[in-house]
């Protein structure tokens, strides 16, 4: 979020309904940034995750988890 769109939305607060909907939109966005990029992250070799500093092991368990878990 950035600080226009923070400062705006302290300073005129959302109705309740909005600020829900605004709520599951985060959250989907959310767990769509992280399905895109454990899949990502499953089409590495092990050169490109030595580069990234993670071992196949801790990929595999990294890309293998559920969407919604951080």
């Amino acid at each position: 979020m950035t600080q226009i769109s923070a400062y705006a939305l302290s300073t005129h607060p959302l109705p309740p309904f909005s600020r829900v909907l605004l709520r599951l939109t985060l959250v989907a966005v959310t767990w769509e940034m992280r399905r895109r990029t454990r899949q990502n992250l499953r089409n590495l070799d092990d050169h490109m995750l030595s580069d990234i500093g993670l071992d196949p092991a801790t990929a595999s368990a990294e890309a293998a988890k559920p969407f919604w878990r951080a």
